[in-house]
């Protein structure tokens, strides 16, 4: 490792998502002197985001650090060379088209989505995109940066974790925001306070477990328990179908409720619309959010580009504080999506992405065994993880009969369509993203 640590950040267009990580690395002695490569294929969002991480280096880390900029892929193994750590937050095919895609087919058959980035048949055709780019940008790693730490942003978190830790050797670990916030928002929204929280996680990405939840020796899921199912009872909230599923399969789960909807066949229901009213889900959630946020970006870019002064809080993202502790071998605790290989959740398949307490330090990341998952918690765990393998599989083999055996096992799209109508549904979506995707057989 050079004096000055190395940080590549590939998708560097996701301007406010930059800002946050590379903010919270000024916040460290050990990475405010890094060199920071930044990486994208849109030339002006490269820029924009250049402007605006040299000017947070200038107004919080007095211009320590050394940023410099790489367009498209002919200088992608320039931006990675020599990295110490990189940060990947790339999403393939954009929100036009593809995202756009994978929403508007589908609904064309009666499937509905609020998310489509993690599972089901938008997670499925996302993963197919994404990972092949990722498969190159790793060969370029063991050619040019072998020790790096790939700290995966990218969603499908569990699919793209897995296809690069099943086919490198390359440090990877998946980082969601999920965790960190599950147990003190769930209180929160309850109006309960703890003045010495302690909880326990573990699952897979999106659909990990609040295993325990005390106030030091006091265990506050009864208490929980009892608040939410009145909170139900009383009004419409953003947190019903986590309630519901507390209530029927004993645990809290981590992902939103509008992310859950879609990886279970109970509520998005096109023979059963009241169900959709009744639990409030928020459909095409996601295209929305995405028109709003380049809406946002829009108006918010000129005031961050004018050069005013920016600041910066630190966030609950973990990838500062992962970089931190492998340069000071000071550890820190994370949840992090990793193989099961060692056998952190003996009751799910040693090859599957689990989402678990890892330790950091100078040795890496290192997983921490969780112990088996109550049955009915691993068994919901299997449905998709089922879907994930299988994808991982079709992406490495480039066999189509492996994305329609993903499709067919996905529980909301076997829930809603056919074997016939699943296997045209594909069929379509692969016409539509062929840009994107290598070729099949």
């Amino acid at each position: 490792m050079s004096t000055r640590p190395r940080i590549t950040f590939l998708g560097a267009g996701s301007t406010i998502f930059l800002k946050n990580l590379i903010g919270d690395a000024f916040l460290f002695d050990t990475l405010s002197e890094a060199e920071i490569a930044l990486y994208d294929i849109d030339e002006n969002r490269l820029e924009e985001s250049r402007i605006i991480i040299e000017s947070l280096n200038n107004s919080m880390n007095l211009g320590r650090a050394v940023i410099s900029t790489y367009l498209g892929v002919c200088n992608r193994r320039d931006a990675l060379k020599n990295s110490d750590f990189v940060i990947n937050a790339i999403q393939v095919g954009g929100y036009e088209p593809s995202t756009v895609i994978d929403f508007e087919i589908p609904k064309k058959y009666g499937l509905l989505q609020t998310i489509g980035d993690t599972l089901g048949i938008g997670g499925i055709f996302r993963t197919l995109r994404t990972v092949p780019v990722m498969l190159d940008i790793v060969s370029d790693m063991e050619d040019v940066c072998p020790d790096a730490i790939i700290l995966n942003y990218a969603n499908p978190m569990a699919m793209v974790t897995g296809a690069i830790q099943k086919t490198s050797e390359i440090q990877t670990v998946g980082l969601c925001h999920s965790v960190q916030i599950c147990a003190p928002d769930l209180l929160k929204s309850l109006d309960m306070k703890a003045e010495k929280l302690r909880w326990k996680i573990a699952g897979i990405n999106h659909m990990a477990w609040l295993l325990e939840i005390r106030d030091g020796d006091r265990d506050l899921y009864p208490e929980i328990k009892k608040r939410a199912a009145a909170k139900n009872k009383m009004h419409k909230h953003d947190d019903m179908i986590r309630f519901e599923m507390m209530k029927h399969f004993g645990y809290y789960i981590t992902e939103s409720s509008e992310h859950f909807a879609e990886y279970v066949p109970y509520w998005i229901r096109k023979d059963s619309p009241e169900l959709i009213e009744r639990y409030n889900i928020p459909l095409d959630e996601y295209p929305r959010r995405c028109i709003e946020q380049i809406r946002d970006w829009q108006s918010r870019k000129q005031a961050l580009m004018a050069g005013e002064e920016l600041e910066h809080e630190k966030t609950r993202e973990y990838g500062a504080d992962i970089m931190n502790a492998v340069l000071s071998d000071n550890p820190t605790c994370i949840h992090g999506n990793i193989l099961n290989t060692d056998g952190y959740i003996p009751n799910l398949p040693s090859d599957a992405v689990v989402e678990v307490p890892c330790l950091v330090d100078g040795n890496g990341i290192q997983g921490v065994h969780s112990g088996k998952l109550p049955i009915q918690c691993a068994a919901l765990n299997q449905t998709n993880i089922n879907v994930q393998q299988l994808t991982i599989e079709a992406v490495l083999s480039r066999k189509k009969a492996a994305v329609y055996q993903a499709a067919l096992l996905d529980p909301h799209t076997s829930g809603e369509l056919n074997v016939e109508k699943i296997i045209q549904l594909c069929d379509e979506l692969f016409d539509a993203h062929e840009e994107w995707l290598p070729e099949y057989n």
